[in-house]
């Protein structure tokens, strides 16, 4: 539709220029929904933008523009509204014609190739190994997960990739209170170091190594021992936490590789040279006035320790990442990254890279209610909800939908009495009771002896009322809606799409006039049941980017 809106109005220009009624021969021609379905199918603002070149009111440029308009078949009525805008009705026959063309796409129609294969990679969850992944993890991991989904199915060559330590001071924090409740387990006295970590998941890895080892490991001196342990049982949970919600990954790199093979090394030497380095307090520091980073600050590289800090090694990872020729590559972080992230960015450019392929999505927090309360989290005193114990109270799909159900840059309050509910209040029943409803639909049609016939003609299309082709248009325009979703790294688009489109249909579905099955009225049944079709997979299809089931029966 906009292809051919652009074409008509691109004509339309020219002619008028031709006829000496516009001086622009031709324009950039932007074209859109109206925000008000009352006003037409698509709109265009164009007469707005010629109105300095002309020298004319846009209302008056619109009137000559629609004047020189030849107008097909599947274009029903043309108005000029407002200061200028020239809004388009299409035909009936025109929307007859696109649910036909949906119909034969199923659901491949919510999947607009726009992708050509160019590649991204999406670097998401990136949790060192030092717990179970808690909710705020979660967000961070279905956030990631859905815009490669998105990027898939819209014709990308995707990499989703986890960047992990299992160095540094964390680990051996982790390590040493795993041994202390493995000499605790043996009957010894031990004490957690300051900071230590409490969670029972330790005490486990603990009694794990004793029923392996037994007493072998009680006078280890070497504390990767019990780091290995940990980091073994604990990405082995992350692994497992991650399928239930159908998440992989393609790549697992490790920033101790980073450093081990020198290009740390080589990406702080080389911002040396170039003066964004300085040298003070017996630390290493990335210049904040000559990189331009917030408030100008300088930032530690590496501590008086000699330990790096998070952003030597991402340094080098993101110089990694561009030499590995991705096309885009996307970083999810949470809000507390900001800072960190534009201080690597910075760094990376002044190293003489290209970092226009780089974009972030920073998203907010989760806080968990219950009961209108706050349920409070805290990792290292494992007082936190696990993300297993979240999906084991409300289920992998609602876990996911909620989590995109508001954009990432909103705080989200994930209501935990809403998510448990079976009613229309809850989102993610009230989409996925409407694909069970019209699956529904078909089991009444195969009682009643209707049936779709594969390959043959359409039923009559011209039987469907106005309220059914509204529906119809919501199912056609999904395609643009992903595309853009995709794109502007906004998937919160989808569900909120969704929602609309199935509260259109349950009040349609809910009216006793639209009976779909009537055996009394078989053309008109069978042309509801096409509708039918196409909304079924519009839903399921939606759903499936999401990575959300889409049931038959509730």
């Amino acid at each position: 539709m906009k292809e051919l809106i652009v074409s008509l109005l691109n004509n339309a220009i020219a002619r008028a220029h031709a006829a000496g009624k516009l001086v622009s021969a031709g324009a950039a021609i932007a074209v859109e929904a109206p925000k008000d379905p009352a006003h037409g199918d698509i709109a265009s603002n164009v007469a707005l933008t010629l109105a300095k070149a002309e020298g004319k009111p846009p209302r008056a440029i619109a009137t000559t523009i629609k004047e020189h308009l030849e107008l097909p078949s599947e274009v029903e009525e043309v108005t000029v509204a407002g200061p200028g805008f020239i809004n388009f009705r299409m035909a009936p026959t025109y929307w007859h014609n696109e649910l036909r063309r949906v119909a034969e796409l199923g659901t491949d129609h919510v999947r607009p190739q726009i992708g050509r294969g160019r590649k991204v990679q999406v670097e998401f969850l990136s949790a060192n190994p030092t717990g179970p992944l808690t909710v705020g993890h979660g967000r961070n991991a279905v956030l990631g997960d859905t815009i490669a989904r998105l990027y898939e199915a819209t014709g990308f060559s995707v990499t989703r990739e986890y960047y992990f330590n299992d160095g540094g001071r964390q680990m051996k924090l982790l390590g040493e209170s795993v041994r202390v409740r493995y000499l605790q387990e043996l009957g010894r006295e031990a004490q957690l170091p300051e900071d230590g970590y409490e969670g029972e998941y330790i005490a486990e890895i603990a009694r794990g190594l004793k029923d392996r080892a037994g007493e072998k490991l009680a006078d280890e001196a070497d504390p990767r021992v019990f780091v290995d342990a940990a980091v073994q049982a604990i990405f082995g949970g992350i692994r497992k936490t991650c399928e239930r919600l159908g998440i992989r990954f393609d790549v697992y790199t490790n920033e101790l590789e980073l450093m081990r093979d020198g290009r740390v090394d080589a990406a702080i030497k080389g911002l040396r040279e170039r003066g964004f380095v300085a040298e003070y307090d017996g630390a290493v520091w990335l210049r904040g006035k000559e990189l331009k980073l917030p408030n100008e600050k300088d930032v530690v590289l590496i501590r008086s320790s000699g330990e790096p800090t998070y952003r030597s090694p991402d340094i080098a990872y993101h110089i990694d990442k561009l030499k590995r020729g991705f096309d885009l590559i996307i970083d999810v972080f949470g809000a507390d990254h900001i800072a960190e992230h534009e201080g690597v960015i910075a760094a990376v450019r002044a190293l003489g890279y290209d970092t226009s392929p780089i974009r972030a999505i920073i998203y907010q927090f989760v806080t968990l209610t219950r009961g209108g309360e706050k349920v409070k989290m805290s990792t290292r005193k494992a007082t936190y909800v696990t993300l297993d114990e979240l999906i084991e109270e409300v289920g992998a799909d609602v876990v996911r939908f909620f989590f995109l159900f508001r954009k990432h840059d909103s705080h989200l309050d994930f209501d935990l009495d809403l998510a448990k509910r079976q009613a229309p209040e809850n989102p993610v029943f009230y989409v996925q009771y409407a694909h069970a409803r019209l699956a529904s639909v078909f089991r009444e049609a195969d009682k009643a002896g209707l049936e779709l016939q594969s390959g043959g003609a359409a039923p009559d299309l011209a039987l469907l009322c106005d309220e059914e082709l509204a529906l119809a248009k919501k199912a056609a325009g999904i395609p643009e809606l992903v595309a853009s979703a995709t794109e502007s790294l906004e998937p919160h688009r989808i569900p909120f799409y969704l929602l609309e489109l199935a509260g259109d249909f349950h009040r349609y579905y809910n009216k006793p006039a639209n009976r779909i099955i009537d055996p009394e009225r078989r053309e008109l049944s069978l042309a509801r049941l096409f509708l039918a079709a196409v909304l079924k997979n519009a839903i399921a299809g939606a759903l499936g980017l999401l990575g959300v089931s889409a049931p038959d029966r509730m």
